[in-house]
């Protein structure tokens, strides 16, 4: 089992930065392929970024893209995410989500069913 507690959520204006973290126990955080998800009201959960269990690879979806940045500590067992730039259409419930198995194989990273393991979620506002 897996226990994910993410942090660092809050109200921002327009093009203001928020760092996100995610700690993670329960096994070790080498074996574990870590994405984040958001869901805004009234949308389906998305999602936004995936990290490999190295650390050495990282993929993102194509709005965040060179805004946000996905990185992960095995040392402190942490996941990050730095939001950059930040805009109204990024207000959501940011969800952090693990899994235990290599990131390789096809784009399954962007599927949440595929992620066994879910954090409670942190809201993200942005006002204009």
């Amino acid at each position: 089992q897996v226990r994910l507690v993410e942090s660092g959520g809050g109200l921002v204006q327009t093009r203001d930065s928020l760092r996100l973290s995610c700690a993670a126990s329960g096994r070790p955080f080498s074996s574990l392929t870590m994405g984040w998800f958001r869901q805004a009201p009234g949308r389906e959960r998305e999602f936004v970024a995936a990290i490999s269990e190295t650390g050495h690879s990282a993929y993102y979806r194509d709005s965040v893209e060179g805004r946000f940045t996905i990185s992960s500590t095995s040392a402190e067992s942490t996941l990050y995410l730095q939001m950059n730039s930040l805009r109204p259409e990024d207000t959501a419930v940011y969800y952090c989500a693990a899994v235990a198995r290599g990131l390789y194989g096809g784009d399954w990273y962007t599927r949440d069913q595929r992620y066994a393991y879910w954090g409670q979620g942190t809201q993200v506002t942005v006002s204009s």
